[in-house]
């Protein structure tokens, strides 16, 4: 196993983006007054002349990433989710979505981990918002090494995509060395029959601490995390409802609109199975610790090990 990185994945979309345009001239990054934040700086030092700091105004800035993209330039737009998905979303419907335009779209301090900054930038409804825009690509990295292959994946990727990152630094579990990355494929972190847990984003890790500890009690859960929200990764869900009977959906995200309903929307097509979701429960966050808000909402390793060990043993 290569060494464990503790770092952001939103630090990490700047180094991935420092790297990547080592090669490609054409990548150039733009950022609504937040380059600090969103880690999009490391960039901004590396490569000034292609930085765009557009200001406090995230439906021009995606307008302006819609241009440059028309003229050849392949551009990853960033800024806080609550601002690049909320404030801007007409402007990502309209003018990248609707045209299908190669632009990229980072929202940065995504979910509750955002931590003191409270409710207003704690965004838990990024991933609804961009699954509703037809061709977009959504996509929820769950550590740095996933992340910095997301980025590597969504340039090579021509139309629409937008990338989840998150502000709280966490441990890495996946190994560079053996780690493969593929749109809309999930990934098994561990195998089982007795549930089925589907996992995505920075909670990914919570889960497979849970699972672990299940399995002392006797209860062999399946874990999956899926990086891609859409397209999701029929497949692997239809063979997880087949063998094991029933999923449950892990998210740092409102119950309604993300990953537990992407899986919900497939099972009753293809496997009809019971499925429980955790998350947000339709409600806001508030100010405080990011660790003590993951515990409180139940996020964290002991409380997700609770809550899968309710849902299984009723």
């Amino acid at each position: 196993m290569a060494e464990t990185k503790k770092i952001a994945t939103r630090e990490s979309f700047g180094l991935a983006l420092c790297e990547l345009a080592k090669e490609h001239p054409e990548i150039v990054v733009l950022d609504a007054d937040l380059a600090a934040a969103t880690k999009t700086d490391i960039f901004k030092k590396a490569y000034p002349d292609r930085f765009f700091d557009c200001g406090i105004s995230e439906g021009n800035m995606i307008g302006v990433a819609a241009g440059l993209a028309a003229c050849g330039k392949v551009p990853f737009a960033a800024s806080f989710a609550m601002f690049a998905t909320g404030r801007a979303y007409e402007q990502i419907r309209n003018s990248v979505g609707y045209p299908h335009l190669n632009v990229k779209i980072a929202g940065s301090h995504a979910g509750i981990t955002v931590g003191e900054d409270g409710a207003t930038h704690q965004c838990c409804e990024d991933l609804a918002l961009m699954r509703t825009i037809p061709g977009m690509v959504v996509l929820n990295p769950a550590d740095h090494y996933e992340m910095t292959e997301a980025v590597k994946a969504s340039y090579e990727y021509n139309g629409p995509v937008y990338i989840r990152l998150g502000r709280l630094a966490i441990d890495s579990f996946n190994d560079p060395e053996t780690y493969h990355f593929e749109l809309g494929k999930g990934i098994t972190l561990k195998e089982g029959e007795d549930v089925t847990v589907i996992a995505t984003g920075l909670v990914v890790n919570e889960a497979l601490k849970a699972v672990r500890a299940l399995e002392a009690k006797g209860i062999n859960a399946r874990l999956i995390n899926m990086h891609t929200i859409k397209p999701i990764d029929k497949d692997i869900i239809i063979k997880a409802a087949k063998e094991t009977g029933r999923i449950i959906t892990v998210e740092e995200h409102n119950i309604i609109g993300g990953l537990g309903e992407a899986v919900c929307a497939v099972t009753a097509e293809c496997c009809p199975v019971p499925v429980s979701r955790i998350g947000i429960q339709d409600t806001y966050g508030h100010s405080g610790p990011a660790l003590g808000l993951l515990a409180e909402f139940g996020l964290d390793a002991e409380g997700l090990e609770k809550s899968i060990e309710a849902i299984v043993k009723k």
